[in-house]
């Protein structure tokens, strides 16, 4: 038999699937159209995309030495391919939208790294492109939908259709070290400061509990008046739920000791914006191009938005005028420790963990996903010959446990959502409902 081909995983990939002793990296993408897809092209679309890409089709291997991203033979379709039940598990008939109980999560060692599940109701179809962090971020899984639907389409029109085969394409930060000089990545490590966890969400207990999803969705007039508001106070619509996070936050934790005290919470970039489609012909492919940032604010004990605007903005304002050197320290430090191998990396992750049981202390990280555009992943024919519509697309956000939070934000139609993705029982649903309603009422 022939051996199966690999390519080592890169530090990006290594560390977020690392990252699964405090949280469940995978995320899905949800759609809703508002009529049937046809179910043959759909699975066709998808196992062809496998054929394509020797990483969609690979599995996280950890047997010798560093972990690298090993073919899987013999892909099983059942696993890339899924119908889900309108009446029995992993379904529900006419479900709310997000939906308040996570997909299942997506097994990174066996692979392979693509799960499009189909749930059809009578109104129209719902459609989950499902992806595990350590495969690819967010802006990575956007653009493994779009690839879908796009291969979706051409084999309606063309059923001898494939893409076209990628090879084993570089996944690294290579492209993004090649901007910068020896010099100025050495004074990038002198200068990186390591995060440091001030606070954490209220949990009731550190065990493992039942995944559950919690949102809010705001009209389009909401957005005008954030924007209205971000005019007024030069604040993007990001800055502004940055702001309303961190207030939300503090208000949950009803600890004096917040109050005026500097407090943390951490958030990402992509790097493919920064990027000018110059990634070594790769920035349409499916992988991890996102930073961490930490942005530290304080406020009084009855602070208001606009009392705590500027702080946000100043930090974000000098991260995009930093471009991609805001994430090179970032970078540099998953760098150095990988180079130690596998005992270096263990080492990390272990005084991480130790750290959080001893303070009991995890910053929460805010995720702003973007804007999704009906264009993106339309045009697409249903079963009745009829051009489909997009009734709504959210990103259904990594599953969090004590002492992790995360929320995400995404836009569909001038429409945002908040979400956040977390386990009933070590938190508490009646907690996680009224943080939602806090950040609602700091919006303007």
């Amino acid at each position: 038999m022939i051996p199966p081909s690999g390519h080592p995983a890169p530090a990006f990939d290594l560390f977020n699937v690392y990252f699964e002793r405090i949280y469940d990296p995978t995320m899905h993408l949800v759609f809703a159209f508002d009529g049937h897809l046809d179910e043959a092209v759909l699975k066709t679309a998808t196992l062809r995309l496998l054929e394509s890409d020797p990483y969609l089709r690979s599995r996280f291997a950890e047997d010798d030495g560093m972990p690298r991203w090993e073919e899987i033979l013999e892909v099983e379709g059942e696993r890339a391919f899924v119908i889900l039940s309108s009446n029995g598990e992993g379904g529900e008939e006419n479900a709310p939208f997000p939906p308040e109980i996570p997909p299942a999560p997506l097994d990174v060692r066996r692979g392979p790294q693509l799960r499009v599940s189909l749930l059809r109701e009578e109104g129209g179809d719902r459609v989950t492109v499902t992806c595990h962090h350590g495969f690819c971020d967010a802006g990575g899984l956007r653009d493994l939908a779009q690839n879908l639907f796009a291969t979706y389409g051409k084999i309606q029109r063309n059923p001898d259709f494939r893409p076209a085969p990628t090879g084993w394409y570089d996944r690294s930060m290579a492209p993004v070290l090649a901007r910068f000089s020896a010099d100025e990545m050495h004074a990038a490590q002198e200068n990186e400061e390591p995060f440091t966890d001030r606070w954490r969400f209220p949990c009731e207990r550190t065990v493992r509990g039942t995944p559950r999803i919690a949102s809010r969705t705001f009209s389009p007039a909401r957005l005008v008046r954030a924007k209205a508001f971000g005019k007024t106070h030069d604040a993007t619509v990001n800055d502004i739920m940055i702001a309303a996070f961190f207030l939300a936050f503090k208000k949950i934790r009803n600890d004096p000791a917040d109050i005026g005290s500097p407090r943390s919470l951490l958030t990402s970039a992509d790097l493919r914006h920064f990027l000018d489609g110059a990634d070594g012909g790769t920035d349409f492919l499916p992988m991890n191009r996102s930073v961490a940032f930490e942005v530290t604010l304080s406020a009084g004990e009855d602070a208001r938005l606009e009392d705590i605007i500027s702080q946000v903005t100043a930090v974000t304002k000098q991260r995009k005028a930093e471009g991609l050197g805001m994430g090179l320290g970032c970078i540099l430090f998953y760098e150095e420790i990988c180079a130690g191998g596998m005992p270096a990396i263990r080492e990390f992750f272990d005084g991480m963990m130790q750290g959080y049981e001893t303070t009991a202390q995890k910053n929460p990280v805010f995720s702003n996903i973007g804007i999704f555009r009906e264009e993106d992943f339309l045009p697409l024919t249903g079963t009745d010959g009829r051009p489909l519509g997009l009734r709504d697309v959210c990103l259904l956000p990594c599953v969090c446990w004590p002492y992790g939070f995360l929320m995400a934000l995404s836009t569909f139609r001038d429409t945002m959502t908040i979400v956040t993705a977390y386990e009933e029982g070590p938190y508490s649903r009646e907690t996680v409902e009224e943080f939602l309603a806090l950040v609602d009422g700091y919006l303007p």
